[in-house]
């Protein structure tokens, strides 16, 4: 994306990365909820699987053509990314750590997707725009290190694995997107993973369903259905109308999403200083928007 590109394209790029961030926000706190009763590797496999058969009926309903030989090494970049990597290492982290905790470590992740932008779709970031970035990011782990999340620990590298997986097929989504549309390039990634993920999912999936609550069963269905689906919707068309490096700086506010969702639905703590954390983060994001990220070649 240029400097020269109107304001409004950038709004627009952050209000459809906003939709994405308050649905993958609510990831972790859902993954936390279904844990105590399905094995990590059937939640992380499973919900694609999911998402996958409802992905099915979406491209052929509406036609969606077939994705050229050129589009099909990124797709499988992103299926790598965020229907295999991301899924099954969040789910094996929430094991571990409590979704508050996760929610923080993972706010890192956009200043990881911008670094993957400018290595796969060559954005050139100004200083300007690092500076805010690494002071949002610096804002993320001062807040860790004083939130009495008990410090870093072994699902931290879960985590951090995690992470590295979303940025990458972030930045991939997003480079797509620009010419295939957010949804078809989550819904082809997840179709062409389907032969893969199917056997090890049905091979780790819970051995009495029935066992397994309403509630938890609805938790699964939000994985499936919004964080591993519906999000993508909003969340790769935002990369592609506002540019993945800027827009991806909206995710610095995920945190704060999960640190009330897990308070709602897990009774997890937090309190003023997580609110004026929340809005120092929102402020990088602000003076964010106003740095010039350029197309390189």
């Amino acid at each position: 994306m240029s400097a020269a590109d109107p304001a409004g394209a950038v709004l627009r790029g952050y209000l459809w990365g906003t939709g994405g961030v308050v649905a993958f926000g609510l990831t972790l706190p859902m993954t936390s909820l279904v844990v105590p009763v399905m094995d990590p590797v059937f939640i992380g496999l499973g919900r694609a699987v999911v998402a996958a058969l409802v992905a099915v009926v979406l491209l052929a309903v509406t036609r969606a053509p077939w994705p050229t030989r050129g589009e099909l090494g990124g797709l499988a970049v992103v299926a790598a990314g965020v229907v295999l990597g991301f899924p099954v290492f969040s789910a094996m982290a929430m094991q571990t750590v409590p979704a508050s905790h996760g929610g923080v470590v993972l706010g890192l992740l956009p200043l990881a997707t911008a670094l993957a932008s400018v290595l796969i779709n060559h954005e050139q970031p100004s200083a300007g725009f690092w500076l805010t970035a690494a002071a949002g990011a610096v804002l993320v782990v001062i807040y860790a290190g004083g939130a009495d999340l008990g410090g870093l620990v072994a699902g931290d590298l879960l985590l951090l694995a995690a992470a590295a997986c979303a940025a990458i097929g972030y930045a991939w989504g997003g480079r797509l997107a620009a010419t295939m549309g957010g949804a078809r390039v989550i819904c082809w990634a997840l179709v062409l993973s389907l032969p893969v993920i199917a056997a090890p999912a049905l091979a780790r999936a819970p051995s009495d369903f029935a066992a397994i609550g309403a509630g938890q069963w609805a938790a699964f269905a939000y994985l499936a259905l919004v964080s591993q689906l519906a999000g993508f919707f909003l969340w790769n068309r935002g990369l592609a109308v506002g540019g993945v490096a800027r827009v991806s700086q909206v995710q610095l506010l995920q945190p704060f999403v999960t640190l009330l969702g897990a308070g709602v639905l897990l009774s997890e703590d937090w309190g003023a200083r997580d609110l004026v954390f929340a809005l120092l983060v929102v402020a990088s994001v602000a003076l964010n928007r106003r740095t010039v990220v350029s197309t390189g070649r």
